[in-house]
């Protein structure tokens, strides 16, 4: 059984993996319109991806005896720089979800709910990977330049299927 302030933290989770899923999606959406079909691909697996783990933390306040609030998702932005501000934008968000859900761990542990407690445990390693991903697309990005975000939309998915 969930305690109300866990019950809390997992809704406010809910609302944020749901925006993440509309943000990498609003990011994808631009990417794909002006050509870049490769970074586009990316990022709308990011968003699905995002919206899998709104599913979860969705059955698992259900499952543990609480109620999931659907909420209201803020409009993510839809118009971005360039390829670079839109890596450094999926870092600086990731980053946030991290600390996010160290905050739902954190509560876990303060509530006792060792069930939370070892259920979270999978969100904070995805969370570790998924900077991971983002910090070394940048580094790429880097290396290679401006002439590099054709290589990086032609070869990014390689790099997912290696995670």
């Amino acid at each position: 059984m969930l305690t109300k302030k866990v019950e809390e933290f997992c809704n406010r989770q809910i609302e944020r993996e749901g925006y993440s899923s509309n943000l990498y999606l609003a990011m994808a959406s631009w990417a794909e319109a002006k050509g870049l079909s490769g970074i586009g691909a990316w990022l709308y697996a990011q968003s699905d991806e995002e919206r899998a783990h709104m599913l979860k933390f969705i059955k698992w306040v259900n499952e543990r005896g609480g109620n999931a609030l659907i909420p209201e998702f803020k409009k993510p932005p839809v118009k971005y720089k360039g390829i670079p501000e839109i890596f450094a934008e999926v870092l600086k968000h990731e980053q946030f979800i991290t600390a996010s859900i160290n905050e739902v761990l954190e509560v876990a542990i303060a509530e006792k709910d060792h069930a939370t407690t070892n259920w979270i445990q999978w969100f904070v390693k995805e969370q570790v990977e998924e900077e991971s991903s983002a910090q070394q697309i940048i580094d790429k990005l880097n290396l290679a330049g401006q002439n590099g975000v054709y290589f990086l939309d032609r070869d990014i998915m390689k790099l997912r299927d290696n995670d």
